[in-house]
């Protein structure tokens, strides 16, 4: 058998479906289906039930898949082990980020990252951390950028910065007299909150836990952009929290209705994340030390409190 064949079989253990994973590895349908029946005959098993839709893994092809996974993945550290030797820092590297620090965080380091690795192609997508943690198992994110801990095993995190959570409390408010903010006092059925698959929602969550239920309020919003929660919240419709360095964009009138919290600051750790298989390892380093010198000067906090992003059960 080939790597070749096992990225085909990985293909289909992915897609379930011959076609479309013969069209991810730009090869035609029947030569996917003869190199993956190639390797069936040689093991004289089957790897897919092809009487189900949509293709299911047979038991014994669920394993055979964990392990082409390993091999295809030491296959690749061959070339990054020449790139590593020679010290080149280049090629294409998939990164993800996620929506809560895309915006913020992209601006600040993309310029001087092109610059300093010009040989190094960064494909940026924008995931939530579920669809990160999926495609980084998957072999189709090299790493990203999220909120940790995430408490996975084959994932390793290296720690950026500590973002505090901020207030934004309207003048109507009656917490708006207060130079600083408690934990204690805020009412999470008064917290604008953003669409379900956000972990800075789920953070919001873990902490307000002080066992009150969220109520179901005479209207309902499903909405992305902190830019919209601070609008209903200056019509009255609540109070909202945001990530420090969102703040640092707001309008002079805007920023008037930040609260901070008082020590220790409930805040946000934000990682760079990859898989154990280290592949790449030398771009990985070249973005966390990039990374790592442009928000020295933005994030000063140190007493702070770490909120988890995992959804609580």
């Amino acid at each position: 058998m080939t790597i070749t064949q096992l990225q085909y079989v990985l293909a289909v253990a992915e897609h379930k479906n011959f076609t479309l994973a013969a069209e991810k590895c730009f090869v035609t349908q029947p030569t996917l289906s003869m190199q993956i029946q190639k390797i069936e005959e040689e093991l004289n098993i089957l790897i897919f039930d092809r009487s189900k839709k949509p293709i299911q893994l047979t038991d014994i092809g669920q394993k055979i898949v964990n392990q082409a996974k390993n091999i295809v993945n030491e296959a690749n550290r061959i070339q990054d082990i020449v790139e590593q030797q020679k010290g080149f820092i280049g090629g294409e590297f998939r990164l993800g980020i996620i929506p809560t620090i895309m915006p913020t965080l992209l601006p600040m380091f993309l310029n001087n990252f092109i610059k300093k690795y010009p040989k190094v192609k960064l494909l940026i997508e924008e995931l939530n951390t579920d669809e990160i943690i999926v495609k980084l198992k998957n072999g189709h994110l090299d790493a990203a950028i999220a909120a940790t801990p995430l408490e996975d095993e084959k994932i390793k995190e290296i720690v950026l910065y500590f973002e505090p959570f901020v207030a934004y409390i309207p003048e109507h408010h009656s917490s708006f007299q207060k130079e600083e903010i408690e934990v204690s006092d805020l009412n999470i059925n008064e917290i604008l909150l953003l669409q379900d698959g956000h972990c800075f929602r789920d953070g919001i969550l873990n902490l307000c836990k002080n066992g009150t239920d969220i109520e179901q309020n005479n209207f309902q919003i499903q909405s992305g952009s902190f830019e919209t929660l601070i609008k209903l919240a200056d019509e009255g419709l609540g109070t909202t929290l945001l990530p420090y360095l969102h703040t640092m964009d707001l309008k002079d009138s805007d920023k008037l209705k930040l609260r901070n919290f008082k020590e220790p600051k409930p805040a946000r750790e934000v990682s760079l994340i990859y898989p154990k298989s280290e592949l790449k390892i030398q771009i990985i380093d070249a973005l966390r030390s990039t990374i790592a010198g442009v928000v020295k000067g933005a994030i000063v906090f140190q007493n702070v409190q770490i909120i988890s992003p995992l959804q609580k059960k």
